[in-house]
């Protein structure tokens, strides 16, 4: 006497009261065998209440008994069975949820709360569920509309009769399917609570690069957002490689030289410190059409130049197009975005529409400058500044001005002036070195001093408690070898300097008459 539900939120197990209420538990039972059931909705679930549904129209105005469907419209309705010992005390129950007494059909619902005191006596309870708890706080918590109705639709997907102790009427067998109903899904634009999308009928190859795109999109939409692109769209220049692990004696014409082979090279940039110079070990070089570019992509990655193997790629950078968008005072427009889109960096005269200025190539090297892009009609300007630079260096040479020495000279400059920091720095240190080795040797010489200065005092004081009434004259005998030892050894002063003890006459001739003093009182008290 039991009957499962497989709904879009889990599996409901319900178990009948078949000798409470026959009638309503034979008829939920040949219902569920006629898979009347299938596909219908939770159309009604208020929380904490109940969730309602057995209804094929899906409206809570349709649905009809097993004894509506064998014998007509006259039967559609069944009478209740009121129990006194059945109440709505728990969570879990099922009753029919009639339209008015005696008035069931096919509609049902179960208690989601519990001591729901206001539906005893009004409707009658046919049984209880006994697996699927779970399942009915998931569809208690579902979200709703006005009307009660979820959101997105819960349905009885399939129904599967457990045990039944009730023989089919003789007419059943007619309306029992040979197999369950197609599931049926909503027109009316919600979605179904177990919808998946549908299996993706492209390429592996095609779902990837489509993620990818998607990806980097999303990406590109929030560098715009911090200001970190100049437009979404922006895109760097096709024509461009990056190359990075560069040795540090490599310099742009070695590489302008190794990679001409490929094609036209427009630019190249090894990016320099902006305070020494040194190389950072990467750089870009331009081409004048993207074929070269590719060539030189697939030969030159993880080639040796100078000791170092090298790693190539596709520019990524979009700086010049950047300083663009920063000269005009605003971040850009869709039609500079396509600008940038069809950008190639190509030789002055040619017919491309963007081209490189030629006096920028060796601004940019070293100290952190970049390109600027050149209109093909700034052609005139161009040439008058290639034949300005001639005459500025003649000019600079008739009126004595050094000219601007070469890259090769700067750089044994720069050698030079870091090898004089670092002798400097070495002479520093070892000066250091030698004003804290002073201090300590005059901290020696004075620990030595006081040690002879106290073995004289204990012999002294020997002398005078073994020689009785002589003690004065074992002390001025002391005194004397204590004076010639100081006479004979040279002494420093406070700045480190050597001298003797003829510098100190002042000092040694006071001691004198002080102990002159204390050897004639010693004599007048033995007298």
């Amino acid at each position: 006497m039991a009957v499962l539900l497989e709904t879009s939120k889990g599996d409901i197990t319900i178990d009948l009261y078949v000798d409470e209420t026959p009638k309503a538990a034979t008829n939920f039972l040949k219902l569920c065998k006629a898979k009347y059931y299938n596909n219908c909705l939770f159309f009604n679930v208020q929380s904490n209440f109940i969730a309602q549904t057995g209804d094929p129209t899906n409206t809570g105005k349709g649905g009809e008994s097993v004894y509506g469907l064998l014998y007509g419209e006259q039967a559609r309705f069944f009478e209740d069975e009121l129990r006194p010992s059945l109440k709505h005390k728990r969570r879990g129950l099922v009753g029919m949820a009639s339209a008015g007494e005696n008035m069931n059909g096919s509609q049902f619902y179960l208690t989601l709360g519990d001591d729901l005191y206001s539906l005893d006596e009004k409707h009658t309870i046919f049984g209880e569920v006994a697996e699927g708890l779970d399942v009915l706080e998931a569809i208690n918590d579902v979200p709703c509309d006005d009307d009660g109705r979820p959101l997105q639709n819960i349905r009885i997907r399939h129904t599967i009769v457990l045990d039944d102790p009730f023989p089919d009427p003789p007419m059943l067998a007619d309306h029992i399917p040979d197999a369950s109903p197609e599931p049926q899904f909503a027109d009316d634009g919600r979605l179904e609570d177990d919808w998946v999308p549908q299996e993706d009928s492209r390429a592996p190859e095609e779902i990837e690069k489509a993620t990818r795109e998607r990806e980097a999109q999303n990406r590109a939409v929030v560098l715009e957002m911090i200001g970190d692109l100049p437009e979404a769209d922006a895109k760097p220049p096709p024509n461009m490689l990056f190359i990075c692990k560069l040795n540090p004696v490599t310099t742009e014409e070695d590489l302008e030289i190794i990679f001409s082979r490929f094609g036209n090279v427009t630019s190249c940039d090894i990016i320099r410190d902006w305070k020494t110079g040194d190389s950072l070990n990467y750089g870009f070089i331009g081409f004048d059409n993207d074929e070269a570019c590719e060539r030189a992509y697939f030969k030159m990655n993880n080639v040796l130049i100078d000791d170092r193997r090298i790693k190539v790629d596709f520019s990524q950078s979009v700086s010049h197009l950047w300083k663009q968008f920063r000269r005009f005072g605003r971040k850009g427009n869709a039609d500079l975005g396509q600008a940038a889109q069809d950008h190639q960096r190509q030789q002055p005269g040619s017919a491309g529409r963007f081209e490189l200025k030629e006096g920028l190539l060796d601004r940019g090297r070293g100290r952190g400058g970049g390109y600027d892009l050149l209109l093909a009609d700034d052609q005139p300007l161009q040439q008058q500044q290639q034949q300005r630079q001639p005459a500025r260096r003649q000019q600079g040479a008739a009126d004595g001005v050094a000219p601007r020495p070469s890259r090769q000279e700067e750089a044994r400059r720069r050698e030079r002036s870091r090898e004089r920091s670092r002798d400097w720095e070495r002479r520093e240190r070892g000066a250091g070195k030698e004003r804290e080795r002073r201090p300590r040797d005059r901290s020696r010489e004075r620990e030595g001093d006081g040690h002879s200065r106290g073995g004289s005092r204990d012999r002294g004081g020997d002398k005078q408690r073994h020689g009785g009434g002589g003690g004065g004259d074992d002390r001025r005998g002391g005194g004397s070898d204590d004076r010639r030892r100081r006479e004979r050894e040279p002494v420093r002063d406070d700045r480190g300097r050597g001298r003797d003890s003829g510098g100190r006459d002042g000092y040694d001739e006071g001691r004198r008459e002080r102990h002159r003093g204390r050897s004639r009182s010693g004599e007048r008290h033995r007298r």
